[in-house]
């Protein structure tokens, strides 16, 4: 619990906690407001004529449980974001202040330092996934009272995804440390974590969307295995057509969790510390 302790210190006594919170809080009200127009769009049909082959789709979108679950897990894709930023930050701010060599020398067992990172880490991680599902609580009844679909809090749906959403915030700061380990500049480790997020989440998109048209609608289940993907479609509330089910995307963000976090702790203990 002390090194937990010292970990979350070291974030304190610095700006990175309220900058990080400065940058969410206008990120969330985006996609809030996305998130409403889109409700609107849906609950009342007002979107035009809707292709064939993308009929159940849109019908399983426009179901109580997938528009409630969607508004009461607002902000996450950006939100997760954050989180393996803040992931990356617990690690490789030792190497950017040169703390790193005094840590080691007062706690030598590196994989303590390692697990107090991640535990550290994860707590960042639900502080910011409590700020936004209080947020979102508030948000989802506003907006579900406006489409008149009701708060929807009776909805188990709803809460399943919430809970999902948490398992997600805490799966995406494990992953952050891990790639802190992994790339010790904290420029090159941040960039890396952003591209890799936001160019893997739209580059694969795009590229299953190509590919499922030239062979067919089982390529899009291939999404399950982009990261980012596998998060949405876990708090989707509801099993879209054509997509993969909802603990597909859970179990392979665990199993991209389990692997970094291991081989994050392994390279930790083995690396050479100047």
């Amino acid at each position: 619990m002390n090194l937990v302790r010292s970990e979350l210190l070291k974030i304190r006594t610095t700006n990175t906690w309220w900058v990080f919170g400065l940058i969410s809080l206008p990120l969330w009200a985006l996609t809030a407001l996305i998130n409403w127009l889109q409700t609107d769009a849906l609950a009342s049909g007002n979107f035009g004529d809707v292709p064939a082959d993308q009929a159940d789709q849109v019908t399983a979108a426009q179901s109580v449980d997938s528009l409630a679950a969607n508004i009461y897990t607002n902000g996450q894709f950006f939100g997760l974001l954050i989180v393996m930023l803040l992931g990356i930050i617990v690690v490789t701010s030792e190497f950017f202040h040169q703390t790193v060599t005094t840590t080691f020398l007062t706690v030598p067992h590196r994989t303590a330092v390692m697990t107090a990172k991640l535990v550290a880490a994860a707590v960042l991680a639900m502080l910011f996934w409590l700020v936004t599902t209080g947020l979102n609580l508030v948000l989802g009844v506003l907006v579900l009272n406006s489409v008149d679909l009701g708060s929807q809090l009776g909805n188990g749906a709803v809460w399943t995804a919430t809970a999902l959403n948490a398992l997600a915030y805490l799966l995406w700061s494990v992953l952050g440390v891990g790639i802190g380990v992994l790339i010790r500049s904290q420029i090159g480790a941040t960039v890396t974590g952003i591209l890799l997020y936001l160019g893997g989440s739209i580059g694969a998109a795009i590229a299953i969307s190509i590919l499922a048209a030239r062979w067919g609608e089982w390529i899009n289940n291939l999404q399950v295995l982009v990261p980012s993907l596998a998060s949405s479609l876990m708090v989707s509330g509801t099993q879209i057509p054509g997509n993969p089910p909802r603990w597909a995307g859970a179990a392979v963000l665990i199993g991209y969790a389990v692997v970094t976090g291991v081989i994050g702790t392994l390279t930790m203990r083995r690396r050479d510390i100047s």
